[in-house]
């Protein structure tokens, strides 16, 4: 094993690839026989495939918080870098750099709760808008934190507000998520983006005839940003078709499994298991939800390709598969741990708190390789 430090952070980097190696790593502090997921019935729409996943064991998360919920209560500061953040508690550790950077914002958290970000989550404003890079704790009154980003907005660099806004709870599609996660790459964003922006343009605008598909590429083609193309209208209504249905089928089936702590997701787009989020708790699992599923529905309406079928079994199976032949853990003490694991045919990502009494993995997602 090979360790590094800085910052404050160590990376560890363990591979297990070569023969008479240890044994592969387990993600969630068991092996792939453990069956801690269970797999139920799954429920579709069009291309759009869930399978709602149980747990055998769940945790208390209530002290934590969201993104949403810091942002709109006021309580989570962000900004752009160089710019004068509220409630410093203590001399910054190093200089802040002055001027707005692409890949960096400022958080401060001013809550007395820890708070949880997940990559993917959309804020909006300041000079372009971005996306959570990694999941991530913040610590409770939290001195102004550097944020890695993702830029989901190429085309501006002028900005619209001071502070950023997590716009209607938007988080971008998985394509996006693991272009940030396992690519770690910006032009790589920036690329599924523009993809994403004009498959949906196109479906929205296909449906609509021909004078309203003109009317839909024309509004859509001139902005680079994931969320206003999102808000468009006639994108709005492609997605509602998906969603609304979706989302009345997944509350029935969650009413009926309140004890039977349903706690994520396996999602497959047409045939094809594409990703799987999975929470330490069911509440967990539902204050995301209204940002998920419009995420998966985006997925849904973008992939090209012929039709396939999933079977529950596989999804089963997606589930049970956790051990991995490299995996690389950033750490902050006393905080939280990301590790990233890369197994056979799948790359994921486990979120681990380490604050006291709440040592327990927050989430869990995970992707085709």
């Amino acid at each position: 094993m090979s360790r590094v430090t800085f910052a404050g952070i160590w990376l560890s980097v363990l591979a297990v690839a070569w023969p008479g190696a240890p044994a592969p790593v387990p993600a969630h502090g068991g092996d792939a026989g453990d069956k801690e997921y269970q797999v139920l019935a799954p429920i579709t729409h069009g291309n759009l495939t869930i399978f709602p996943v149980v747990a055998a064991k769940t945790h208390d998360t209530s002290s934590f918080l969201t993104l949403d919920e810091g942002i709109r209560s006021g309580e989570v500061v962000v900004t752009e870098v160089g710019k004068v953040v509220p409630m410093v508690r203590r001399p910054p550790t190093r200089p802040q750099p002055g001027g707005a950077q692409v890949n960096r914002l400022v958080l401060v958290n001013n809550s007395k709760r820890p708070l949880i970000l997940l990559a993917g989550e959309v804020v909006t404003g300041g000079k372009q808008d971005r996306i959570v890079g990694k999941d991530r704790l913040v610590p409770a009154e939290s001195d102004p934190v550097d944020l890695s980003v993702f830029c989901v907005e190429h085309g501006r660099w002028t900005e619209t507000a001071s502070k950023f806004d997590t716009h209607a709870n938007a988080m971008v599609k998985p394509s996006v998520r693991r272009s940030a996660m396992a690519d770690n790459s910006q032009q790589k964003v920036w690329d599924e983006v523009g993809r994403s922006n004009m498959a949906l343009a196109g479906t929205a605008g296909a449906t609509a005839g021909n004078t309203a598909s003109g009317a839909t590429l024309q509004a859509i083609t001139p902005t680079t940003s994931y969320a206003s193309v999102m808000e468009n209208k006639a994108v709005q209504g492609q997605m509602d078709s998906v969603v609304q249905p979706m989302q009345k089928s997944f509350e029935s089936v969650i009413k009926q499994l309140r004890e039977q702590n349903a706690v994520g997701v396996v999602v497959a787009v047409k045939g094809r298991i594409i990703w799987a989020d999975i929470f330490a708790s069911s509440s967990l699992l539902n204050k995301y939800w209204v940002k998920l599923l419009p995420s998966y529905a985006a997925e849904a309406l973008t992939v090209t390709g012929d039709h396939g079928e999933v079977s529950a079994k596989a999804a089963q199976d997606w589930v049970n598969q956790w051990q991995a032949r490299h995996a690389v853990t950033e750490t902050e003490p006393g905080l939280y741990k990301q590790t990233e694991m890369t197994g056979d045919r799948f790359k994921a990502f486990q979120l681990t708190s380490l604050l006291p009494k709440q040592g327990f993995d927050l989430h869990l997602s995970k992707m085709p390789e």
